[in-house]
């Protein structure tokens, strides 16, 4: 069974939807703007969930990567484009993710800096080089597709952090 995509309905205006899934001129402007996606999805997380239980963080992941679907489904389509990089929405709203956790874990040993800054490196590599079968999510339709491999890339950046976290802990 094929789940049917979200879409906005037609009132909101192509600059109201593109907005959003550009996440203003964060994606339109600044140059890698999945990394800069990324960054506003940690300073997210920070602000938002650093002190919050994972299934707080999960269920507004979940939330918020619905919506994502949506408008970035929408705007690629409105800009006439299958996956375009100027749509950071998507990393946005996963970013979270990567820290399901954390505090919970062996990676609450390691200094707060250095687990923030290692879950957003292990993110950015998933979500470029799309290892283990991320890249086949991507062709997913839609909004379905743009989000999914984020998603996927960023329960990878969680096991690997939280895996990578328990080894140096073992190891000392």
């Amino acid at each position: 069974m094929e789940l049917p995509e979200p879409r906005w309905p037609r009132i909101f205006s192509t600059r109201l939807v593109c907005a959003v899934a550009t996440l203003g001129p964060i994606g339109r402007r600044l140059p890698a703007p999945g990394t800069w996606g990324s960054l506003a999805g940690l300073l997210y997380f920070m602000l938002l969930f650093r002190h919050s239980r994972w299934e707080v963080i999960f269920a507004w992941s979940v939330l918020l990567s619905y919506a994502a679907v949506a408008f970035c489904g929408d705007a690629a389509r409105r800009l006439g484009k299958t996956d375009p990089g100027e749509v950071i929405l998507d990393e946005f709203a996963v970013m979270p993710l990567v820290f399901l956790g954390w505090r919970a874990s062996h990676a609450a040993q390691l200094p707060e800096w250095l687990v923030l800054f290692q879950g957003f490196v292990l993110f950015r590599f998933y979500d470029i080089l799309k290892p283990l079968g991320i890249a086949r999510l991507q062709r997913w339709p839609g909004g379905w597709g743009i989000v999914a491999d984020d998603f996927a890339a960023a329960l990878a950046a969680c096991a690997t952090l939280q895996l990578g976290a328990w080894a140096w802990t073992m190891m000392r």
